[in-house]
């Protein structure tokens, strides 16, 4: 019998409820009794006595029994002057809690209400807890993550913008000024590279030198634009196409297209006169200077008055055919320079190119060890030919790959497309604009993120408490309740086992 007493009870929290019904220590409708109960305790709760333990019990989530027992234990203090001599209170306020306690004992009523609060507690109010604080610090490592993120992608955004206007030659503080003001410099740099092109005469006389001595023709002139720079310089358009200079230049303006204009706000002027559908153009004091009377043969056959100008002093001006302007007068494609006309800028460069592969070329061959074939090939070349070493050779090709980069840089293709299309300017502003505007909601969403960051912290900060306090209830409901069982089976031990606390 001893050794019998100390055999614990075990008891899988999840059957607890079954397994008092079983063993007959509640009723089937013990749910009912406790509605009953908790509508007392309700009315019960709205007139009590000022006690700061009674305050404190009745601030909890929940009262249970044995609550109500320490209420009743603090009302026999406070209501000790309405017992009579039988040992009764007339107070209603005790008769209310003793008769919420006398229900509660009823067919144990109170047992199987403990061990429902305790298998919610477990299965529901606890996981759903730590499920929010869970998903609270998911939260704040998913905003810490995207914060990394915005912050990361605005700094890319930055440097992509910082890079691109260093591509433009640009500070990017006004993008569209600066792109116009690089515009306006594009001439006087393009005159420059005319000057450096200066410097290439030997070169072009070399190249010219050995095409007429392998081709045994020296008619033939080669690299004719290149001579043409090396001669005037970056020249017009105009002075390429006809051998002499312009007397007038006139150049296309640089200056940013005007805004389009709304059909209502149109300017027609002011004539001076507001007509009537009604009145003639007489009546109106217009005069057309054309007449429709038979003295209008005299004018000129067609009614219309000339003015007092002699017809034979009319001078009519016949322009060149192929162009759009008189001669002598540089207007259109034919008032830019030649580096600034794709045309003529394209067979610069390709020339260029042209002559810079040819010294490279000879170059190559002037380093390589020299046999004797190429020696008498060239016993009979000109002086030029003969005179030349690796050196100079290499040193005319750093010159014009130096010409080459100038013209072909990427900066320069853009500069020279935005001297195409002024449209240009428009896309390039909005495509830097835009890394700018990427880069601000970029951080503007860092922000956010670090915003929502705090609401999750302050969140599980708030839910931190109720689960420590929960806990806490939780522990003593399953003391409460073994306790209880333990009494009824002589104290053996007994164990609420799948509680995880």
């Amino acid at each position: 019998m001893q050794d019998h007493q100390h055999v614990p009870i075990d008891i899988q929290t999840g059957k607890l409820l079954d397994w008092l019904v079983d063993r007959r220590h509640c009723n089937l409708k013990w749910q009912s009794l406790v509605l009953t109960i908790r509508e007392k305790i309700n009315t019960a709760i709205q007139d009590m006595p000022e006690s700061e333990e009674i305050t404190q019990l009745l601030s909890g989530s929940y009262i249970h029994y044995f609550h109500c027992l320490r209420i009743v234990d603090l009302l026999k203090g406070t209501e000790a002057s309405t017992k009579n001599i039988f040992g009764r209170y007339s107070s209603q306020r005790m008769k209310d809690w003793q008769e919420i306690v006398a229900l509660y004992e009823k067919d144990n009523t109170y047992l199987v209400e403990l061990c429902s609060l305790l298998v919610r507690n477990i299965n529901y109010e606890l996981p759903s807890l730590r499920k929010r604080i869970t998903k609270c610090q998911q939260l704040q490592r998913e905003y810490s993550r995207k914060e990394e993120e915005g912050l990361a992608g605005a700094a890319s955004q930055r440097e992509h913008f910082r890079h691109a206007c260093k591509q433009y030659g640009i500070t990017g503080d006004n993008v569209r000024r600066e792109l116009l003001a690089l515009i306006k410099d594009l001439p006087s740099q393009l005159t420059e590279i005319g000057v450096g092109a200066q410097s290439l005469g030997e070169a072009i006389e070399l190249y010219q030198a050995c095409v007429g001595f392998v081709c045994e023709s020296s008619e033939e002139q080669v690299l004719p634009m290149l001579r043409f720079v090396q001669r005037r310089g970056n020249s017009t358009v105009y002075e390429w196409r006809t051998g002499t200079e312009p007397t007038v230049v006139e150049r296309p303006s640089l200056e940013e297209p005007p805004e389009p204009v709304e059909e209502d706000a149109i300017d027609w002027g002011d004539f001076g006169v507001e007509l009537d559908p009604g009145i003639s153009a007489e009546a109106a004091g217009i005069n057309w200077g054309i007449s429709l009377d038979s003295e209008s043969k005299e004018l000129g056959g067609d009614g219309v008055d000339w003015g007092d100008a002699d017809p034979v002093a009319l001078q009519i001006t016949v322009l060149e055919a192929g162009t759009q302007a008189p001669e002598g007068v540089a207007r259109g494609p034919d008032a830019l320079s030649l580096l600034e006309f794709p045309e003529t800028r394209n067979q610069f460069i390709d020339e260029l190119m042209e002559l810079e592969i040819f010294l490279s070329q000879r170059a190559v061959e002037m380093g390589e060890e020299a046999d004797i074939l190429s020696v008498s090939q060239f016993q009979l070349a000109p002086a030029i030919l003969q005179g030349q070493t690796r050196e100079k050779m290499v040193a005319m090709v750093s010159t014009l790959q130096e010409l080459i980069g100038q013209l072909t840089s990427l900066q320069m293709q853009h500069l020279f497309m935005i001297l195409a299309s002024p449209r240009y300017v428009d896309r390039v502003t909005e495509f830097l604009q835009q890394k700018l505007k990427q880069a601000e909601l970029l951080a503007l969403k860092r922000e956010l993120m670090v915003q929502k960051q705090q609401e999750a912290l302050q969140e599980q900060a708030a839910l931190e408490p109720k689960l420590d306090l929960l806990l806490a209830k939780t522990r003593e409901l399953q003391g409460l309740i073994e306790a209880d069982i333990s009494r009824r089976y002589g104290g053996r031990p007994v164990n609420l086992l799948g509680t995880s606390l």
